[in-house]
């Protein structure tokens, strides 16, 4: 192991990487992907599941902790789950999870569970079935939550609802989607948009705050121990639960209150490429080398040359126009 940990020139440990598998999705969610996008990367251009490996560990032997399977949607990568095994194995990494729109989560929630995958992150912005059809072209609500209903038998440590605040589409849902948590002993977290590419600003920006507020007043909320064992994942998400701390409920505001000081994580796309940040162009491209034979030595080196290029903060409040990359595009 390296005494030096992998920090940023702003002095952020860098302890989470989220690690795309594809950047295909099944369904195309207006803050997300475009309707009739088909501008993927070539299947020769995705990193084999030995060169994620390989970068993961590399990482790992640097001090990150945390890695997260995204996409696009995880589940249509085959044999995710062979994936997940071998990460679960990799010295140093002490939490795995999986970020999935759970389409396909009830054919592969036993296997990722015995595969490593301690927690999981669904995707779901209603339980008005007209509404998730809305947002996401598909009709698709009744396969998600069978999927959310196989994974909470298959026995995750932790369910978390990632709930998009979307203006005048699902803002009067929140109620309905925190009674179904409470009763299924998930996490609901709302999340505001973030503007990239074209679909994503043209969604509607929805604050958090004030939702937050009135939920507090309502269910007499507290404020949680921040990245508790409870809540987990080491992100951005600010937690507040019921005086029996028995619910929960995270926002993550990366426009009204932005996290960018505590930032403590990079992304690695499907084709090898690490973005430093969302809101930023700062990227490094790891592929080329991977393929050319370089030694971990190399490979470390390139790590860290790429974490001093990521920003101070993003440019989305000052610049909401900049990037004009998809979210699935980036990794989730």
């Amino acid at each position: 192991m390296h005494a030096d940990t992998l920090t940023d020139r702003f002095g952020r440990s860098i302890d989470y990487l989220r690690v795309s598998v594809t950047d295909r999705c099944d369904l195309r969610c207006s803050y997300c992907m475009p309707r009739g996008f088909r501008g993927f990367e070539e299947p020769a251009d995705w990193l084999t599941f030995a060169e994620v490996q390989r970068v993961v560990a590399a990482f790992a032997r640097m001090g990150t902790r945390r890695i997260r399977l995204t996409g696009g949607e995880p589940l249509l990568r085959k044999n995710l789950s062979t994936l997940a095994q071998s990460l679960s194995q990799i010295d140093g990494i002490t939490d795995l999870s999986l970020s999935t729109n759970a389409t396909q989560l009830a054919t592969h929630a036993y296997d990722l569970r015995r595969a490593g995958v301690s927690r999981i992150n669904v995707s779901l912005d209603s339980l008005r079935g007209e509404c998730v059809r809305s947002i996401t072209g598909s009709d698709s609500l009744k396969k998600v939550l069978h999927g959310l209903r196989m994974a909470k038998h298959a026995g995750f440590e932790q369910i978390k609802i990632n709930m998009v605040l979307l203006e005048h589409i699902n803002e009067a849902d929140v109620d309905e989607m925190l009674a179904y948590c409470v009763e299924n002993q998930f996490i609901l977290r709302l999340i505001e948009t973030m503007p990239m590419g074209d679909s994503a600003r043209g969604s509607g920006f929805v604050s958090a705050q004030p939702i937050l507020e009135r939920l507090i007043a309502q269910y007499q909320l507290q404020e949680a121990v921040p990245h508790s064992k409870k809540h987990g994942g080491g992100g951005p998400a600010r937690y507040w639960q019921t005086a029996d701390g028995l619910s929960t409920v995270g926002v993550i505001t990366p426009l009204s209150q932005h996290f960018c000081d505590s930032c403590n994580r990079v992304r690695l796309s499907v084709d090898g490429t690490l973005y430093l940040c969302l809101g930023q162009e700062a990227q490094f491209e790891l592929r080329p080398m991977l393929r050319a034979g370089c030694t971990d030595d190399e490979l470390e080196l390139a790590i860290r040359q790429a974490i001093e290029l990521k920003p101070e903060q993003h440019d989305f409040n000052a610049q909401p126009e900049k990037i004009v990359r998809f979210m699935s595009m980036t990794g989730g």
